[in-house]
């Protein structure tokens, strides 16, 4: 049974740090790219930053180049994103999706549904 939760949003100030990590599970990582999207209201769905299951490459969209890390820790099956020197522009729901693309397709702008796996998401609120 596959399961892809998310964890680690919540409210910060402006120029913080938040950590979000998606647990997945129940499929073969080598086959998948794991990553992370945002849609903040009224606004479409964007990639931030997609990792290759297979072999770690790693693709970070503008929204999040310079500010946030995305790493793999091995033997837990579990993405994480580093999130630092937040701004309110990067409040959204981010959800963690998994699909059988590469990662640089999985955070492109024309790749933003018909995932094969995702989370419910987790708000991050950027705002002083």
């Amino acid at each position: 049974q596959v399961q892809v939760v998310e964890s680690g949003g919540g409210l910060v100030q402006p120029g913080g740090s938040l950590r979000l990590s998606c647990a997945a599970s129940g499929f073969t990582w080598d086959y998948y790219a794991i990553g992370w999207v945002r849609q903040a209201p009224g606004k479409e769905r964007e990639g931030v930053s997609c990792i290759s299951g297979s072999d770690g490459s790693i693709v970070y969209t503008a929204a999040a180049k310079g500010r946030f890390t995305i790493s793999r820790e091995f033997g837990k099956n579990t993405v994480s994103l580093q999130m630092n020197s937040l701004k309110p522009e990067d409040t959204a729901v981010y959800y963690c999706v998994v699909d059988q693309v590469s990662p640089k397709t999985l955070c492109s702008s024309w790749h933003l549904d018909g995932y094969n796996y995702w989370g419910r998401g987790t708000q991050v609120t950027v705002s002083s």
